[in-house]
C-alpha cells in the first residue's frame, strides 16, 4: 500500500513538473508589452519616486484615441501608477503632504488634470470595468498642468527634473512644477 501511495505521489509530481517546465518555455523569449519602470530624484529637498507601467506607441493614436479625452487616466499601463515623497510639496501652488499615492491624469487637448489619489495599496489594479480605478472622494490634490509638443517618444516616461517632473509620451509632455 505504501509503495503504491509513493509511486502515486512521483507521478503526480512529474506530471506538474513536465507541466510547469512547458509553461515555462512558452514565456521564454517573450517580452511584457507594458513593463513596470520607476524613476526618482530630489526635488527642493523632497525625494520624489513614480513607479508605473511604460506602454508603447506602437502605432497607435495615444491622445484622443487610446486615451480619451476629457476622461480620468491611469497614467501609465496595468497597475495604479504611485508617485511618492518623502516631504510636503507644493505641486502647482497646491500642498501636497508627503506619502504615497496614487497617480491619475485626465488629458486635454490645452491643459491636463494631474491627481494625487489617497488609495495606494501596492496591488491595486489601475483601471475597473468603469474606467480608471480612482475614487473621487480619496483625491488629496488636482491640479492643472499644460501640455506641450515634444519630440516622438515610443514608450511612456516619467523624468524628474530640478523643478518638478514631466509625464512623456508620443509627441506630449506634461511638465508639473514641484515647490
Amino acid at each position: 500500500m505504501k509503495k503504491a501511495f509513493k509511486l502515486k505521489a512521483v507521478a503526480v509530481f512529474a506530471v506538474a513538473f513536465l507541466i510547469s517546465a512547458v509553461a515555462c518555455a512558452q514565456m521564454k523569449g517573450k517580452t511584457i508589452a507594458s513593463p513596470r519602470d520607476s524613476v526618482s530624484g530630489k526635488v527642493h529637498g523632497a525625494e520624489i519616486s513614480i513607479n508605473y507601467g511604460s506602454p508603447s506607441v506602437k502605432g497607435r493614436k495615444i491622445y484622443g484615441g487610446l486615451v480619451p479625452y476629457d476622461q480620468i487616466w491611469r497614467a501609465g499601463a496595468n497597475e495604479a501608477t504611485f508617485f511618492t515623497t518623502s516631504k510636503d510639496i507644493m505641486i502647482e501652488g497646491k500642498k501636497l503632504p508627503k506619502g504615497r499615492y496614487s497617480f491619475f491624469a485626465t488629458p486635454g487637448e490645452k491643459e491636463w488634470k494631474i491627481i494625487f489619489n489617497s488609495a495606494s495599496d501596492p496591488h491595486m489594479w489601475g483601471i475597473n470595468q468603469k474606467g480608471a480605478n480612482d475614487d473621487p472622494s480619496k483625491d488629496v490634490l488636482v491640479a492643472s498642468a499644460k501640455p506641450k509638443t515634444v519630440a516622438k517618444t515610443e514608450r511612456l516616461k516619467y523624468v524628474i527634473t530640478a523643478t518638478g517632473f514631466s509625464l512623456i509620451w508620443d509627441t506630449v509632455e506634461v511638465p508639473v512644477t514641484i515647490k
